[in-house]
């Protein structure tokens, strides 16, 4: 199930849409739902998700 980030205002600014998968995490354009989707490895992921938490991508 795609969801879209919390940070989103709906007013049709840039934003990304996540699904979780057992293997790890999609990404799309939430404004092109049709076009091409990223897929990232769990492992790599968390990682991201990790940093972000951290600070250290800021």
């Amino acid at each position: 199930m795609w969801f879209t980030s919390s940070y989103s205002n709906g007013a049709g600014g840039e934003c990304v849409e996540c699904a979780a998968t057992s293997e790890g995490t999609l990404i799309r354009d939430s404004k092109n739902v049709r076009g091409p989707v990223v897929s990232v490895p769990l492992r790599a992921w968390r990682r991201f998700v990790d940093a972000l938490s951290r600070g250290d991508l800021t």
